[in-house]
């Protein structure tokens, strides 16, 4: 096992790759409680129950396809990367999919399903991995630091430090609130652990901020440990209905837009996430991501698996970052994470304690160790600086991994062909330009 995984060659031990499995495990559980909500409208009052994903079978879709995700990452691409349903691309499932454009839920998971076969297509192709490996180094430093600054704006909100406000957009909550103390008191405990350089200081401080969330009467304690397993069948396959009984509704504008969002969103969140894992973990070789084709393999399995049981589309998730900042460096971590969403399933109950206000003090952590990579990149050259600068503050401001590449990608080639650098532009880089380009005109507007 040691030697599949290169234990000795990454400098890590089994403790070390379990704490750093159970770490990612413990900031993407959420998932676990929010997609069932999200996917079934629950927000949602007087919509017709048709309209409505079954909650138990959605959790124990979450549960699978996380737990298949996260195994065939760690077995087949050996990378420390937790896989789930992905937050955003749930709420455009839910939201824009079904509530707004009427798209039945069946025939939004055949969506998931159509973008997750095409995932394979490119995946086995070499296409997406020809495509990252052509993004040039500035640009990944940048998706890098912007991701961090993103998930850093999640966790602070997610803690309620930082709040909607209908003049300013957001400001500074109420801090004088038990859930965003508690919050605080995590996010301290855990940075005095990291500055004494207390090995897996994220995951102790998320267990103490629960403890204390416990006992503060902030975290409900449990009434049982283990919980019966929902039926899986209201949603189990379902995917697969709308390709026989319907597939006029297949041939439809609407539905085309769907797959395409589904396809764009996750192929370029995923790149962000592997390359941005990738350099906190010391993996990236040469400005290029080893086995990469493996892990864009593994990403685009999880989103069929998840499409078949029944929910919306598997991607890589940047809260693995947490993970490797606890020790993780190999996919035996990711084994870990895959076998507990596994064990989630009996032990639901349990998932209760692990609240946003848990976890926001290690989504801080994490975005403090990812702006790293500011400091590689060349800002006083005024032609990488713009388009690296637009790729990360796009992302907290547009709330889109994704829209922040986009930004930096259509930035790119222009600023380097005025600045008589355009045969160091990758001729990938262009064709992606005309992409980027048409997706803002015809799917964001």
């Amino acid at each position: 096992m040691k030697k599949y995984f290169e234990f000795d060659k990454l400098g890590t031990s089994y403790r070390q790759e379990i704490i750093g499995g159970l770490t990612t495990f413990l900031a993407m559980a959420y998932i676990l409680v929010v997609n069932p909500l999200m996917l079934s409208l629950d927000s949602v009052a007087d919509l017709p129950e048709a309209m409505r994903m079954d909650k138990g079978a959605v959790f124990v879709a979450t549960a699978l396809a996380a737990a298949v995700g996260s195994l065939v990452m760690g077995i087949i691409a050996r990378y420390p990367i937790g896989l789930a349903p992905g937050m955003g691309l749930n709420a455009f499932f839910a939201y824009t999919v079904v509530l707004t454009y009427g798209i039945p839920w069946q025939t939004a998971l055949t969506g998931v399903l159509f973008s997750g076969l095409i995932f394979i297509i490119l995946s086995l192709s070499g296409i997406r991995e020809i495509i990252i490996n052509a993004i040039p180094a500035q640009l990944k430093y940048a998706v890098g630091a912007g991701i961090g600054l993103f998930i850093t704006f999640l966790g602070f909100q997610n803690a309620g430090i930082i709040v909607a406000d209908p003049a300013t957009l957001v400001t500074l909550g109420d801090l004088s609130q038990g859930p965003t103390l508690l919050a605080i008191f995590g996010l301290v405990l855990t940075v005095i652990m990291m500055v004494r350089k207390i090995k897996g200081a994220i995951f102790y401080g998320m267990i103490a901020t629960t403890v204390v969330g416990m006992f503060a009467g902030l975290i409900d304690i449990p009434g049982k440990v283990i919980g019966k397993i929902p039926s899986v069948a209201p949603t189990f396959g379902v995917a697969f209905e709308p390709i026989f009984n319907d597939p006029a509704s297949l041939f439809t504008v609407p539905f085309l837009i769907v797959v395409i969002t589904f396809l764009f969103v996750d192929f370029f969140d995923t790149a962000g996430t592997l390359v941005a894992v990738a350099n906190q973990a010391g993996l990236m070789k040469d400005n290029k991501l080893p086995r990469a084709g493996k892990a864009l393999l593994s990403d685009s399995l999880a989103t069929v698996t998840g499409a078949i049981f029944g929910t919306s589309t598997t991607t890589s998730y940047i809260e693995s970052s947490a993970g490797v900042a606890a020790g993780a460096r190999t996919g035996f971590a990711a084994v870990v994470t895959g076998l507990l969403f596994l064990l989630a399933l009996f032990f639901s109950p349990l998932l209760m304690v692990i609240t946003p206000h848990v976890t926001a003090p290690a989504l801080v952590i994490v975005g403090v160790l990812m702006v790293s990579t500011l400091g590689n990149i060349e800002w006083k050259q005024f032609e990488i600086a713009v388009p690296a600068f637009l790729t990360i503050i796009a992302m907290p401001l547009t709330y889109s991994i994704a829209t922040g590449i986009a930004m930096g990608f259509i930035f790119y080639p222009i600023t380097m062909i005025l600045s008589g650098r355009r045969k160091e532009v990758h001729p990938i880089m262009y064709g992606m330009w005309f992409i980027f380009l048409a997706y803002f005109i015809f799917v964001k507007k």
